[in-house]
């Protein structure tokens, strides 16, 4: 009897510490068993991002690319100051080429020469060959477009090109004040020609366009890639000669808007603004279709210069 009252004395005490523990789990706070059972599932979660995050990330590409968006408000700058140069050089009513030559279509040719020579000198230039020499809104918007650059990019470029355009006005200004603001030259100003709005929204189409076809055909060509700067100089020349009369030809949104802030003349500025991104969006659209893939948004790689765009010379090292 004894030996079956031992055993059922342990079986007592089993329960009986079985109830206690039942019970000590029964009085644990809710808090605390939410705890245990949320805690294998904290390294699943989803990270949210904080307000901060953008900004940090645009800091951190304005910090490692700032170069090149100063190049590009540079670039841009220089081509304002040599087209108001020479403005003032072939327009000015007492300049002494203006008086030589009566012939306004020669004065155009020679503007033209001018300025597809410095398009030339700027693809060119060392900082040209850093940048991509863009200098032009609708072309970075298009590479954009294409995947070639990114968003921070593409808007600080688009950013330092209206500024750099509205500077480089301001600066002859500064010294060829009269002379440039005369209405002859008129702060170089982009108006729609004699033949009204429409015919000027569809000559800057069409400008753009084949300048925007020429860039990608020649920049992703194996042998032609490293002339781009010359085809699109020649092209440049090419349409203030013959195409000036119908849109003042812009091709370039932050061109027309550095002229257009310093005259106070916006007459068609919308054309400027969206003539050249549709002209070029198209080409862009047309060209892919066609050939595939574009390389880069540079305009040649021919060079020992970082590109921040596909990373070539150590371009994502920053």
């Amino acid at each position: 009897m004894s030996y079956v009252h031992y055993i059922l004395n342990i079986l007592r005490d089993c329960h009986f510490c079985a109830m206690r523990g039942i019970t000590s789990q029964d009085s644990m706070s809710h808090a605390e068993r939410n705890t245990l059972q949320d805690t294998p599932n904290l390294a699943t979660r989803p990270i949210v991002a904080t307000d901060s995050a953008p900004l940090n990330s645009a800091q951190a590409t304005l910090r490692a690319h700032w170069p090149e968006y100063l190049m590009e408000a540079a670039l841009l700058g220089a081509f304002m100051v040599s087209a108001c140069v020479f403005g003032v050089l072939y327009e000015f009513p007492q300049s002494p080429v203006r008086q030589a030559i009566s012939s306004s279509f020669i004065r155009r040719m020679l503007t033209g020469v001018s300025m597809g020579l410095t398009a030339i000198v700027i693809v060119y230039s060392p900082w040209g060959k850093q940048s991509g020499a863009h200098i032009n809104p609708s072309l970075t918007l298009t590479f954009f477009r294409l995947r070639k650059v990114k968003l921070l990019d593409a808007i600080f470029y688009v950013g330092a090109q209206f500024v750099g355009s509205a500077l480089g006005v301001a600066f002859v200004g500064l010294f060829l004040m009269k002379k440039l603001a005369d209405p002859a030259v008129r702060y170089v100003v982009t108006v729609p020609g004699r033949h009204g709005l429409l015919a000027a929204f569809s000559a800057e189409v069409i400008i753009t366009f084949v300048l925007m076809t020429v860039i990608l055909r020649v920049s992703n060509h194996e042998r032609l890639g490293r002339y781009t700067g010359l085809f699109a100089g020649l092209l440049v020349a090419t349409y203030i000669s013959l195409e000036a009369p119908l849109s003042g030809m812009s091709m370039n949104p932050a061109r027309s808007f550095g002229s257009g802030l310093s005259a106070g003349v916006w007459t068609g500025f919308w054309i400027y603004l969206t003539a050249p991104l549709f002209g070029m969006l198209s080409a862009a659209e047309v060209y892919v279709r066609r050939n595939g893939l574009v390389k880069c948004c540079k305009l040649h790689h021919d060079h020992d210069k970082r590109c921040i765009f596909c990373g070539a010379n150590g371009g994502f090292a920053s």
